[in-house]
């Protein structure tokens, strides 16, 4: 994709300048050529598409994702969690392929009825495993289950941890399904969502700059302070200023003058947990199908 708005990236924008919407919108009335990439699993409908079931194995976490950003987070904690030995964190991780679909097969739907990596089940259990989606809530599931990575007595630190991780799950979607759809998926250059969503990921990337600037961490300093707020922060903000996410965004974004998140996503970003949960070797769920 071009990071300049050509005159020929303006013509294309331009083609819907004289689109009306209808009074009621119609799959059927769209372009289902102009969805960009990922046009062919796009539905407004929810639950199963197919059987499909899913692989359990003997460990008591049982992990079904991909190594999207979102995905990421997740990998990451268990793998801290595995760095300080914590005894019940064992887990198994089986890939996810959202573009083959396995997002709507019935046992994934099942555990995640949103049908978006990861989903976890936790086994400890077995007579009545948990089942649990969306990134952060399955962080704050495990960092609370394992009393790692959270302040556990109440108090501000606590309130910091909990605000940075909604503020993580309230922002990323301007940043992934914002800006990085229409720079890096969209079907052609649109300058009007390019450059709202571009304002609104680098008014983000600020947010987080002039907070750096004062902590180590997002709640604080020193090694104590590294928490599931940074992890599930930096698996969005971290790659995309160590130019990890949609070609060229860091040069378009300008990330590098942002220092501070720099600093803080080079320091995270050289945790052996961290460089372990970012290349996880994910294993196959069709050989249980």
């Amino acid at each position: 994709m071009t990071t300049s708005h050509s005159n020929s990236s303006h013509s294309n924008a331009n083609t819907n300048n004289n689109y009306t919407p209808p009074k009621v919108w119609s799959l059927d009335a769209v372009d289902k050529d102009n969805g960009g990439k990922f046009a062919g699993n796009n539905r407004p409908t929810a639950g199963a598409r197919h059987e499909q079931t899913l692989p359990v194995g003997d460990k008591p976490l049982q992990l079904y994702s991909l190594n999207t950003p979102n995905g990421v987070k997740v990998n990451i904690l268990l793998e801290e969690l595995a760095e300080l030995g914590v005894k019940g964190a064992e887990y198994d991780a089986y890939k996810i392929d959202i573009m083959d679909g396995d997002q709507f097969g019935s046992d994934f739907v099942a555990i995640n009825p949103n049908s978006k990596i990861p989903a976890l089940v936790d086994y400890t259990n077995k007579e009545a495993p948990v089942k649990l989606f969306e990134s952060g809530a399955i962080l704050m599931y495990l960092a609370e289950k394992f009393e790692q990575f959270i302040p556990t007595e109440q108090g501000q630190l606590r309130a910091d941890c909990l605000s940075w991780v909604m503020w993580q799950m309230g922002s990323a979607p301007y940043l992934g399904g914002g800006f990085g759809h229409f720079y890096a998926y969209a079907p052609y250059p649109m300058q009007y969502p390019i450059d709202r969503f571009t304002m609104e990921s680098k008014r983000q990337l600020d947010v987080l700059d002039q907070h750096l600037a004062s902590h180590e961490y997002m709640i604080g300093d020193g090694e104590g302070s590294y928490s599931i707020a940074d992890i599930i922060i930096w698996a969005w903000y971290g790659q995309l200023v160590l130019d990890k996410l949609y070609d060229n965004a860091a040069q378009f974004l300008d990330v590098a003058s942002y220092k501070n998140v720099q600093r803080w996503a080079a320091q995270i970003a050289a945790r052996p947990a961290v460089q372990r949960g970012v290349d996880l070797v994910l294993k196959p769920i069709k050989s249980a199908e």
